[in-house]
């Protein structure tokens, strides 16, 4: 089945970086769209990055400048770097498949998620 499996959260400081990974598997990863959602304490499902087969990016107006999310096919991994962290980047921040190659499309498979905490 379909697996992603999102790393590289943890506690940070504000004004600190993260690099956050998806390693994505059973399915053929060079041919769809990959974007990022989080989740912040109490809050909805907010997308946050998104990112073609061939690397044409768009980011959620909050991250713009902050974030770079990025893809090697060859090892079926998408990341998303985030520098200049703010206490309000808190939350699960989640992996999740398109069902093409348009960020357009919907999400149909995510990961279990990976827990960024921004606090002094």
């Amino acid at each position: 089945e379909v697996q992603l499996v999102e790393s590289g959260g943890g506690l940070v400081q504000p004004g600190g970086s993260l690099r956050l990974s998806c390693a994505a598997s059973e399915f053929t990863f060079s041919i769809h769209a990959m974007s990022w959602v989080r989740q912040a304490p109490g809050k909805g499902l907010e997308w946050v990055s998104g990112i073609t087969s061939s690397g044409s990016t768009t980011y959620v107006d909050s991250v713009k400048g902050r974030a770079t999310i990025s893809r090697d096919n060859a090892k079926n991994t998408l990341y998303l770097q985030m520098n200049v962290l703010k206490p309000e980047d808190t939350a699960v921040y989640f992996c999740a498949k398109h069902l093409t190659n348009s960020i357009a499309a919907g999400m149909d498979f995510w990961g279990k998620g990976t827990l960024v905490i921004v606090s002094s």
